[in-house]
């Protein structure tokens, strides 16, 4: 009991104290907390399942030595001959540290990021993780930043715009189209405007130049815009119908609000009515939504990637994964999970700011 009670003075009475004086500060600090909490166990569970997958990069490394000395066309003893020993492979496995349990694999991982702040080598290429990972993930933050700015632009214009021709042909319309959208399979959009695109020449198949931007950089600028279009526009067909019948909902529901009403019966204006006080209280659940979106966008852009030969982050992952690349996974997953929670935690922090019964609320 007074160990007890020694900790809820030194640690929780300070606490509640920051939390009455700072209440939005102490918001912050607990959603990052949490933050922190989810991606050690998203950690601790990446590592878990990299343990049951079936095999290991040693097995990987033997494979593709097998299926070089075959296709070089050497006899089956040669091959033979050529396979590992079992003296090697445990040497192999001891080099890499994966003969050791998945915990103290991941505890060793930790020690190296945070306190060397080494992500380490990937096992296949032997080049720096860290190297890796930014020479892919700045394409595809520009491609679903590109794609996130078109969807919240327009998903505000069109529903603002169609939630003021509500029960209208032109709404039914607009509802049926974004509910098509929303439920087509986005994977069965890209094969067929990559098919598109192969029948008709009017756009690349892939999704990147075949230059890079310090060669020329307004060329380049031109004609990356050419290569993503089809991409983005899959993405943007794919997102912007949830969005936008959300946002035309929460207009519909503001507008039958009392305090619509009374602003109405006070003579203001239907624009001023709509842009400055319903649309203002719309921002709530798109905030919320938004966090949702990015994940969205980032899960969504590894197939499109991979379709569409885009060197982002996401196929990095991918062939990383076929190759059981340990440490290029677990550092790929792990930058990916932490921008996607850092897009919550901004999220929340933004609901904060805007309506301060949250950050009086619980947290």
């Amino acid at each position: 009991m007074k160990t007890f009670s020694k900790l809820k003075s030194t640690v929780v009475y300070p606490w509640t104290v920051f939390r009455k004086k700072v209440p939005l500060g102490s918001f912050i600090v607990s959603r990052i907390v949490t933050m922190i909490v989810l991606l050690y166990l998203l950690g601790f569970a990446l590592f878990g399942l990299m343990e049951l997958a079936p095999g290991d990069i040693v097995d990987q490394m033997m494979s593709q030595q097998i299926m070089t000395e075959m296709s070089a066309g050497k006899t089956k003893q040669s091959v033979q001959d050529a396979k590992f020993s079992e003296e090697q492979e445990q040497k192999l496995r001891e080099e890499f540290g994966i003969d050791k349990p998945f915990y103290v694999q991941y505890g060793a991982w930790l020690k190296r990021v945070v306190i060397h702040h080494d992500l380490g080598t990937s096992l296949i290429s032997r080049a720096p993780v860290s190297f890796l990972i930014s020479s892919r993930i700045w394409n595809s933050v520009l491609l679903n930043l590109i794609s996130l700015v078109f969807i919240t632009a327009f998903s505000f214009l069109l529903g603002v715009y169609f939630s003021s021709k509500a029960g209208t042909r032109t709404d039914i319309a607009a509802t049926f189209f974004a509910l098509f959208f929303h439920a087509f399979p986005g994977i069965l959009l890209l094969i067929l405007l990559q098919l598109f695109a192969s029948l008709t020449g009017l756009f690349p198949v892939t999704a990147y130049p075949e230059f890079p931007f310090s060669e020329a950089p307004v060329k380049f600028t031109f004609s990356y815009m050419h290569h993503i279009f089809l991409p983005l526009l899959a993405s943007f067909l794919g997102g912007i119908g949830g969005t936008m019948r959300m946002i035309r909902s929460t207009m519909l529901d503001q507008m039958g609000m009392p305090y619509i009403m009374a602003l109405h019966a006070r003579g203001i204006s239907e624009r001023r009515v709509y842009l400055n006080h319903a649309f203002k209280n719309t921002l709530n659940p798109y905030i919320t939504g938004s966090a949702n979106l990015l994940a969205g966008l980032f899960s969504g852009s590894l197939i499109l990637e991979i379709i569409f030969a885009y060197p982002g982050i996401g196929r990095l992952m991918y062939e990383a994964v076929t190759q059981q690349d340990v440490n290029l996974v677990l550092a790929n997953s792990m930058f990916v999970s932490a921008l996607v929670l850092a897009g919550m935690v901004i999220s929340d922090i933004l609901l904060a700011v805007v309506d301060p019964r949250i950050r009086y609320g619980a947290n």
